[in-house]
């Protein structure tokens, strides 16, 4: 017999997400479930990608996942004390998209934090950072399978003439109701089921300056690779940061600004909280143009007032 949670709740749970990762409006989803009251939840909830993980993760269509030791995640529960307990609920993984031809999609990381218990009046917080994986309009062009290409290949570029030839994804498709569609289903049943936490979308650290014309990456800390042309790449990235900031409104939750946060920190910047190639200055061994152990500390220490007051 089950005490703290009804046989019949749990199957009405199951239904519902379900319903989501099918497609389902969350709304519609919801009201196909039972009415049972929810489970208790947990006090922090971190769905993502690769820059919440920020874990090595080679093959895209494995369903294993590594987070790093000090990703933002893991430096945040430690912040607020829930580190290794159950308190603490974190499903990011590397490579995982909104919805995108990938092994993890938001929707499929929301099951798996609600199979874990994390959703209920006791959540404070849900944080969820993706768009770095998708493909946007009739592009079938992730950002991440071409930024190297872009930045490395000197001779074609990466300008907006690569939008044409689909060797990026297609940035005018990125819009804040395109994004905001894609979390929509996941958002109301966040809101339904742990009603008092803070719904909070972590945008991107910087990596070059926004508005740029061209795109710069470090190699051992002694020289710069400039993408003179980068404009396209640049301009996903702009338009991503707009999306992202633009479709939390829409929605009607919280947006982190990570780029304010890490200003000035950028990846050919004095002081680089991203990581290079090999680049001492950051971590040295850490997953090109992902934060290094002080973005992530940024991050982690700017998300904390939002359970912390």
């Amino acid at each position: 017999m089950v005490t703290s949670y009804s046989l019949s709740a749990r199957m009405s749970r199951i239904v519902c997400t379900a319903l989501i990762a099918l497609g389902l409006e969350g709304s519609a989803a919801i009201a196909a479930a039972d009415d049972n009251p929810p489970r208790p939840g947990h006090t922090l909830v971190v769905l993502g990608d690769s820059y919440s993980a920020n874990g090595l993760r080679l093959d895209g269509n494995s369903m294993q996942c590594d987070h790093g030791a000090t990703a933002w995640p893991i430096q945040l529960s430690k912040l607020i004390h829930v580190d290794a307990t159950p308190d603490f609920v974190d499903v990011s993984c590397s490579g995982a998209s909104l919805q995108s031809s990938t092994a993890y999609t938001l929707a499929h990381e929301a099951r798996l934090a609600d199979q874990a218990g994390g959703f209920g009046p006791a959540t404070k917080l849900v944080t969820l950072q993706f768009g770095m994986n998708d493909t946007w309009g009739s592009s079938d062009v992730m950002l991440w399978n071409v930024i190297l290409t872009c930045v490395f290949n000197l001779q074609e570029g990466c300008d907006t003439d690569a939008l044409d030839q689909n060797r990026i994804p297609d940035y005018r498709a990125l819009t804040p109701e395109a994004y905001a569609d894609r979390i929509r289903q996941v958002i109301t049943f966040v809101k339904y089921y742990a009603p008092q936490a803070k719904i909070v979308l972590v945008g991107y650290p910087e990596l070059n300056a926004p508005n740029s014309d061209a795109f710069c990456a470090n190699v051992l800390g002694v020289g710069a690779i400039v993408q003179g042309r980068g404009r396209a790449l640049a301009e996903y990235l702009d338009r991503l940061d707009d999306a992202q900031r633009k479709a939390a409104g829409l929605l009607g939750i919280d947006f982190y600004d990570n780029r304010a946060a890490t200003t000035g920190h950028g990846l050919c910047s004095p002081e680089p909280w991203v990581n290079g190639f090999f680049d001492p200055r950051a971590d040295f061994l850490g997953l090109p143009f992902h934060p290094d152990t002080r973005g992530d500390e940024a991050t982690a220490t700017g998300l904390q007032h939002w359970i912390t007051g």
